[in-house]
């Protein structure tokens, strides 16, 4: 099996980034913005594995669990959020979100 060439692995990532980040700036939706921001997560643990993978060290793969947590408590509390803003607003627009310091 060949291995996947360092630079078409930075160039996927940098793909989703941009993909996850016209989302975020594009939509309007709470729950796209999230599933936007966990594929720019997801990009930024590719480049880390790729760079420990790239130069045989393991700091690359402990980098990318410590994404994952980042990424399980952001789903948390924005999906926490996203209910609250729900429950108060009836709408998961993000310009409606003023609403919720009542």
């Amino acid at each position: 099996m060949t291995p996947i060439p360092f630079e078409q692995t930075l160039i996927l990532a940098a793909v989703l980034f941009v993909i996850g980040l016209a989302g975020v700036l594009a939509r309007r939706n709470l729950l796209l913005m999230l599933l936007s921001i966990e594929i720019m997560l997801n990009a930024a643990g590719l480049v880390f594995i790729a760079g420990g993978a790239r130069f045989n060290k393991p700091e690359g793969q402990v980098m990318f669990l410590f994404i994952l947590a980042v990424a399980a408590a952001e789903v948390t509390i924005g999906l926490a959020l996203i209910l609250r803003q729900d429950h108060c607003a009836r709408t998961l627009d993000a310009d409606a979100a003023d609403r919720l310091r009542d």
